[in-house]
Parts: structure tokens; C-alpha cells; sequence
């Protein structure tokens, strides 16, 4: 992954506006993921399901033979954005920091289950 910004424009604060990717690589798409445990529990408060989010994310990368530094697109689904601080600060245990991914988030009304503050896609590519 190559990731360049807008010429002459400032680098965003956190994410990437565009990476590129070497021909030939595979590409990974996730599902989105919300915060249920391997047991099925759903923690409660931000950074707990943001944590499980990414705990989650990072299975489903693995199992297709990626890892975090693989990942250059990620996509939030939040319920409100009163936390993003919250968010940041989690998704930057597991991103690299220094060359991070291009991200959209979105604010939705409610996700599968009211219990859900967060849900996260990532597409990786090899």
C-alpha cells in the first residue's frame, strides 16, 4: 500500500485519502463486524466494543491470510459521534499509525442489535 494525499492540500489527521496498490495483489473484504465476543457477549461502553471490533476484524483478516498492515480501507458504522476520540485511540492499537488506511465513517440511527454502538468493515489487499 502507497498511501499519497491531495497535492497541496494538508494530510488529513488519522487516515489516508488515497492508497494505491501494487498490480496483481488480492484483495480481502470483510463483513462488517459489531462487538460480540467469541462467547457471544456484548461488552458495554466504546472503547470495549471498539476493542472487540478490531479483535474480531483481526480474525477475519487472518483467516484469509492478512494481517493489519495489509488492511487500506476501513469503514465505520457508529451510533452517534460523541466518541470518536474513543474510536481513534482503539483502531490506533491496531493500525499503523504512520501509513494508516483511507476510512469512512458514517453515523447511522441503530445497527443489528441495540446493544451495538460500532460496526467495522476492512477491505486488505496482499
Amino acid at each position: 500500500m502507497v498511501p499519497f494525499d491531495f497535492p497541496g492540500e494538508p494530510s488529513p489527521n488519522g487516515y489516508s485519502n488515497v492508497v494505491t496498490i501494487g498490480a496483481g495483489s488480492r484483495l480481502v473484504w470483510t463483513s462488517g463486524q459489531v462487538a460480540a465476543g467469541p462467547d457471544g457477549t456484548i461488552p458495554t461502553g466504546w472503547a470495549e466494543q471498539t476493542r472487540q471490533v478490531f479483535r474480531n476484524l483481526g480474525t477475519a483478516l487472518e483467516s484469509a491470510g492478512a494481517t493489519w498492515p495489509d488492511v487500506v480501507k476501513l469503514t465505520f458504522y457508529v451510533v452517534g459521534t460523541d466518541e470518536l476520540p474513543t474510536v481513534r485511540a482503539v483502531r490506533d492499537e491496531f493500525v499503523t499509525v504512520t501509513s494508516p488506511p483511507t476510512s469512512t465513517l458514517i453515523r447511522v440511527a441503530g445497527l443489528a442489535r441495540p446493544e451495538f454502538l460500532i460496526e467495522v468493515e476492512a477491505v486488505a489487499a496482499l
